[in-house]
């Protein structure tokens, strides 16, 4: 039986459709299993917590998480959360980050790419090779 691979999918792409494109393609590989602990979006805490007990929430999830996955648009450098994600993986837990380049994005965001293990492009083939690699196999 082939290993789940535990992932925590960045907030940056909570509302937006590169994070709905992203699960998208990582369940059109039935050979490789992985589970998503991203806070669901429907959770009462994007919409009724604080921001002290959504960064608690997400700390926690980042805990149970093999590695992190971050979108590298230019973008992201400028969601709120990034940078306590980034902390979070990094400082906290000492957990890969694998920076995801969006298809046709030229231009990187700067703070993914000095925190990321890896960065990729946008394909099914060498995300999953990526989380191969720095979740270990």
């Amino acid at each position: 039986m082939p290993r789940t691979y535990n992932l925590f999918i960045s907030h940056s792409w909570a509302y937006s459709s590169h994070y709905d494109r992203l699960v998208g393609l990582l369940d059109q590989a039935p050979t490789f299993p992985y589970r998503n602990y991203s806070v669901p979006r429907y959770s009462p805490i994007h919409t009724n917590g604080t921001d002290r007990e959504l960064y608690e929430a997400i700390k926690e999830q980042v805990r149970l998480a093999s590695c992190v996955l971050i979108a590298a648009g230019v973008y992201a450098s400028y969601s709120k959360w990034i940078d306590k994600e980034i902390r979070i993986a990094s400082l906290d837990y000492g957990k890969p980050i694998i920076g995801i380049k969006p298809l046709g994005n030229m231009r990187v965001s700067t703070k993914v790419r000095a925190a990321a293990s890896e960065l990729v492009n946008w394909r099914k083939a060498s995300i999953e090779a990526a989380i191969l690699r720095q979740c270990g196999s």
